[in-house]
C-alpha cells in the first residue's frame, strides 16, 4: 500500500476546486460551495465534535475516519477562501522547530500589540 503524502492533499484540493460552480444536485462539494460559508463552517464544527467524541471513546478506527472528514471539510473551507493545503503546510513548516509555548507567547504578544491602538 502506498504511503500517503502531500500529493494526496494536493490531488484532493484539485478535486474540491473542480467542484466549485458545479451542479449542487450532483456534487456534495458543489452543494457546500453553493450554500456558502455558514454551511461549510457548520460542517467543520460537526466533524470536529465527532472527532472529539471518537477520541474520547478510544475508537482508533473511528478517530481516523472522523479526522479524515474534518480534514476534508477544512479543505473545502480553505478552497472557499482561496487557500490550499500548501498554505497550511507552509505555516506548519514555519513553526517547525519552534517551541509551542514560545509560538503561543509570540501570537499572544502580536494580538496584544494589535489591540492596544498604537497609542504607546
Amino acid at each position: 500500500m502506498p504511503t500517503p503524502s502531500n500529493d494526496t492533499l494536493a490531488r484532493l484540493a484539485a478535486v474540491i476546486e473542480s467542484r466549485r460552480g458545479g451542479d449542487p444536485a450532483r456534487s456534495y462539494v458543489a452543494r457546500l460551495f453553493d450554500k456558502g460559508t455558514d454551511a461549510i463552517l457548520k460542517k467543520i464544527g460537526e466533524e470536529a465534535t465527532e472527532t472529539v467524541m471518537a477520541a474520547k471513546d478510544g475508537d482508533r478506527t473511528k478517530l481516523v475516519a472522523e479526522t479524515a472528514d474534518l480534514w476534508f471539510h477544512s479543505m473545502v473551507a480553505l478552497a472557499h477562501f482561496g487557500l490550499t493545503p500548501a498554505d497550511v503546510l507552509a505555516e506548519l513548516e514555519r513553526r517547525e522547530g519552534l517551541s509551542g509555548l514560545d509560538e503561543f507567547a509570540l501570537r499572544k504578544a502580536v494580538r496584544r500589540e494589535g489591540n492596544d491602538g498604537g497609542d504607546a
